[in-house]
């Protein structure tokens, strides 16, 4: 018999200065029996790094939603698509291969990759070379530490604050805040 997804479920403040973006989000989240909190937490960060597009690409108009995760590895990890149901913003979560970057960069309006583990600099010095020309993507690198702070703040039933500043995020709960500083690598 199959393992079935865990459901998370968060409401999310996002507050992010640099885009004068103020709203909160009901989310529920599926985490596949193989995706670490970790993984899923990076997952919404990076949700509450381009909820601000939602207002700026679509005008208020589209879905920002998870994707099927791991269990579909043909949907992105989050995405923002607008009314006529195209893909504009496309999210990856992790180290991925360079076809589905190629793909998704075919499918979507921008691309963006959050690789988060402590080989993602060898991933990255692998895949380098080969996605320079994608004009669309842009690769984050969250730092270990700050993506292993924020994977203690998952729980099965979340109230999270997201303040975005200077290019910073900085999520909490009651007790505990991560602040996380992504480095752009393309």
């Amino acid at each position: 018999m199959a393992l079935k997804s865990t459901i998370f479920k968060a409401a999310l403040s996002i507050a992010d200065i640099d885009h004068n973006y103020y709203a909160d989000h009901a989310l529920t989240l599926a985490r596949h029996p193989s995706e670490t909190d970790e993984r899923m937490m990076i997952r919404l960060a990076a949700l509450a790094l381009q909820a601000h597009q939602l207002q700026d690409v679509c005008n208020g108009d589209g879905t920002l939603a998870f994707g099927a995760g791991l269990s579909d590895p043909d949907d992105p990890d989050v995405s923002l698509t607008d009314f006529t149901g195209h893909k504009r913003v496309w999210v990856e979560v992790g180290q991925p291969e360079e076809k589905p970057m190629l793909k998704a960069c075919q499918k979507s309006d921008q691309v963006l990759v959050y690789c988060f583990h402590h080989a993602a600099e060898v991933w990255w010095k692998t895949m380098e070379n080969k996605v320079s020309r994608m004009d669309k993507l842009q690769v984050w690198r969250v730092p270990t530490e700050a993506s292993q702070a924020l994977a203690k703040l998952a729980q099965r039933s979340m109230q999270l604050q997201a303040t975005v500043q200077e290019g910073a995020l900085m999520m909490s709960d009651s007790k505990d805040t991560v602040e996380i500083e992504c480095l752009r690598w393309k």
